[in-house]
């Protein structure tokens, strides 16, 4: 694994607006950075990131089959009781899902590190799948990387196979919040999949969706909401005044309630305590209320933050790093601190992707910070040798 400075494409700003990538740039900071690569050898992708995934979700789904029979282990993960019968059917019914990102510390050997999972609402989706492989492309075509230069990427199939796999009532809508850029480039990118899959896709925002007197979820001309897949996470529906309206208003959702087993930073802990010592776990507690100070050699999770808010780091040697944010006050898990691997100034993550039950690719975020954050810049990848 390594580091490649590398001259940007020309013109490459203008080239994802054209192609609808609008969240390139932050308040005028690099999201999207192609002044580099990062560059794996076949053998590292496969056996060090591809099949640790591949096992890091079987783990994952045997969990869900375990925590969905136990009020015991639902109480740990904080999951309101008037959403536990939904979060069973849902999985004992099957309900299809489409995607989740782990996020792995890797530094070029092995065992990678399974530092969070977001298996509901992961973001970076579109920028890791078609603008970093269009990159590839684009790339070897200038003679900037050999001309059998691979990736691993192959979301956008999979992803459309398991549209045609199952089926969905139509019309299938898919659905953020309003005012997010990111989000939204996000669920375009889902819908055209969908569409070129054959279904009848559309966009819907969150704030605009309705309940009908008959209690179907509708869109803003009141038409039924057959099926919906929504870049909004579990914990938050749980606490919208729609939310007991769900399990009689006939919407298949997508991601699936089940998710909000996986969507909790808790699950790490139930992993630890059911596999402790697997090569690609880290130690992992809950903390049901966080109040004593944090130890050297821990990090400080809320069950349900996102993007490196209110996470606390106090490394080993002693230093302290503590992200703002809107997620404190809950339930936290205490981890144990994994250095990630440092390339000049910049700390790297590995988020590798599940789609359906199949690894399906890797994005790379860097950032000066020990503490990944949604500014954190994306960087593409290539498998050379």
């Amino acid at each position: 694994m390594k580091r490649i400075a590398v001259t940007p494409r020309p013109g490459w700003k203008a080239t994802a607006e054209h192609f609808g990538f609008n969240f390139h740039t932050f308040d005028g900071e690099p999201y999207w950075d192609e002044s580099a690569y990062y560059q794996f050898s076949l053998r590292q992708i496969e056996d060090d990131l591809e099949e640790p995934t591949r096992v890091l979700h079987e783990l994952c789904m045997a969990l869900v089959a375990e925590v969905v029979d136990s009020d015991v282990l639902l109480d740990r993960l904080a999951i309101p009781s008037a959403y536990r019968e939904l979060i069973r059917r849902s999985w004992r019914d099957g309900h299809p899902h489409f995607y989740g990102r782990m996020d792995l510390c890797y530094d070029g050997s092995g065992p990678a590190k399974l530092l969070e999972a977001n298996y509901d609402t992961p973001t970076s989706l579109y920028e890791a799948s078609f603008f970093q492989y269009l990159w590839l492309e684009e790339q070897m075509r200038r003679g900037v990387l050999p001309g059998d230069a691979d990736q691993f990427n192959s979301l956008e199939e999979k992803l459309t196979q398991v549209m045609t796999a199952n089926r969905f009532a139509e019309p299938f809508y898919f659905a953020s919040v309003k005012g997010s850029v990111e989000d939204r480039g996000t669920v375009e990118y889902l819908r055209d999949i969908a569409a070129g899959s054959g279904l009848d896709a559309r966009l819907v925002d969150m704030e605009d969706i309705g309940l009908s007197r008959g209690g179907q979820f509708v869109d803003a001309l009141g038409a039924p909401i057959p099926s919906l897949f929504k870049l909004y996470p579990w914990e938050e529906i749980f606490n919208d005044p729609f939310g007991p309206a769900i399990a009689g208003s006939g919407t298949l959702f997508v991601e699936p309630p089940w998710k909000a087993i996986l969507s909790n930073k808790g699950m790490l802990a139930l992993l630890w305590e059911c596999h402790e010592g697997h090569p690609n776990l880290l130690p992992a507690f809950i903390e049901p209320t966080p109040a004593t100070p944090l130890e050297k050699g821990w990090v400080r999770k809320p069950f349900f933050s996102r993007e490196g808010a209110n996470v606390e780091i106090h490394t080993g040697q002693g230093q302290r790093i503590v992200e703002d944010g809107p997620y404190g006050g809950g339930p936290s898990i205490i981890q144990q601190f994994q250095a990630l691997p440092r390339f000049g100034d910049n700390y790297t993550v590995i988020g590798s992707w599940m789609v359906g039950d199949q690894p399906a690719g890797i994005g790379i975020r860097e950032d000066n910070s020990l503490i990944t954050k949604d500014s954190s810049r994306f960087l593409p990848h290539a498998i050379i040798g």
